[in-house]
């Protein structure tokens, strides 16, 4: 075996969510931020995503954080997530994989029963507070980012299914809401697909007409991900659709954050609140609602969203001269038509 490149992960997936960890064979990205840096990944040099992510090394149905040297004091490391689409500022239920391998491992020595964790996200710092009991870590909770509205019942014209009407709020990164009753749908593993399917139609829709940008934090912008906001016997339930076209197996922490800002400016949750979101497989976030601030002249809401983290494999990939896809491949079977290539 002979490699030009290697890299070690760690697999790891919070309530049923993949994040791996890649935490060795990456030095540093350039930049001076961790914004600057994911902008770096974006714009200048896309090869570690590809890598990563593309077949054969990586699949449609999972991240890759990328762990850096912190840029901001008082940051125990930065990460960044890495998607089949593109990267990202900031995820929950990344941040709880990435908060649970740095302990489990020892990258970030553990105390009983709570250790912090500062993580330094392009989103800014968010704090990790770490259950552990028994050389393990329980559960994390996290002190997201504060949670906007950007826009509430804003028309999309969607090809095939005329006007759709969605909220645009902000919980890391920017999300489409929707209620999926609006669609005749209902989140159930049932409705996994039809789910997939006319949340990328309204997602890519959206996208099109409507570009969100952080007030505060320049080159934030963008809309990331829809996510379907239900309700069932048993309380509140999420499923956000991921491109090129999945459902998020976790509640989602950023989507969780984006929801409560959302039913707050409707009234529909108060400081003090806590909630429960359940995902399409039934696993759950605790989010509990902290107070409220203001962001660039509006009402951000403070989210603490809780969860388990689970490691479940340690690998390391690696690049053999002669291979063909150095960059990886993806067709359009199973990674849809956005991405196939």
């Amino acid at each position: 075996m002979r490699w030009v490149r290697t890299l070690s992960l760690l697999g790891v997936h919070a309530e049923g969510e993949i994040g791996r960890v890649l935490y060795g064979g990456v030095l540093d990205v350039p930049g001076r931020s961790m914004l600057e840096k994911l902008r770096y990944l974006e714009e200048v040099d896309d090869s570690l995503r590809r890598f990563c992510l593309f077949e054969p090394r990586g699949a449609p149905n999972a991240s890759v954080n990328l762990l850096l040297p912190a840029c901001e004091p008082g940051a125990h490391v930065g990460f960044i997530v890495m998607q089949p689409d593109r990267c990202h500022a900031m995820s929950g239920s990344n941040a709880i994989c990435v908060t649970t391998a740095l302990l489990e491992t020892g990258m970030v020595p553990m105390r009983e029963p709570e250790t912090e964790v500062v993580l330094d996200t392009a989103a800014g710092l968010v704090r990790a507070r770490a259950h552990c009991a028994d050389g393990r870590c329980r559960s994390v909770a996290l002190d997201m980012p504060p949670s906007f509205v950007d826009a509430l019942d804003v028309p999309v014209a969607v090809p095939g299914l005329g006007e759709v009407r969605i909220d645009i709020a902000y919980g890391g990164v920017f999300y489409a809401l929707l209620d999926p009753t609006r669609l005749g749908l209902e989140i159930s593993p049932a409705h996994a697909r039809r789910l997939v399917e006319l949340g990328m139609e309204v997602l890519q829709a959206a996208q099109r007409q409507y570009v969100p940008e952080h007030p505060e934090r320049p080159g934030l912008a963008g809309l990331a991900y829809l996510m379907f906001c239900g309700r069932d016997s048993e309380g509140l339930r999420n499923a956000t659709v991921m491109p090129p076209g999945r459902l998020d197996r976790s509640p989602c922490g950023t989507g969780s954050s984006a929801r409560l800002a959302a039913m707050y400016a409707r009234g529909e949750a108060q400081p003090g609140d806590p909630l429960v979101f359940r995902s399409t497989i039934g696993t759950r976030f605790r989010v509990d609602f902290l107070g409220v601030v203001e962001v660039g002249g509006r009402p951000a809401v403070l989210p603490r969203v809780s969860g388990r983290g689970f490691l479940f494999s340690r690998e390391e990939i690696g690049l053999d001269p002669d291979d063909p896809f150095p960059f990886g491949h993806a067709l359009s079977d199973i990674w849809g038509p956005g991405l196939g290539r």
